[in-house]
């Protein structure tokens, strides 16, 4: 796999520039932060309540 430098990142962060427009990159952008953030707190609230329903096992 080639080697990706910083040269090489620019020229693709200009050409994606250069497509979609200052204003629908960081509407974008915004959009991949709002979704990662989404992504990480079903993590974080599947974590809790496994935790919760673990403590509400009554012994038989």
């Amino acid at each position: 796999m080639p080697d990706i430098g910083f040269p090489e990142l620019l020229i693709v962060l200009v050409i994606v520039l250069l497509v979609f427009g200052p204003g629908r990159l960081a509407k974008a952008m915004g959009e991949i932060g709002k979704g990662i953030r989404s992504f990480r707190e079903s993590f974080t609230s599947e974590e809790k309540t496994d935790s919760v329903s673990d403590t509400n096992i009554s012994p038989k």
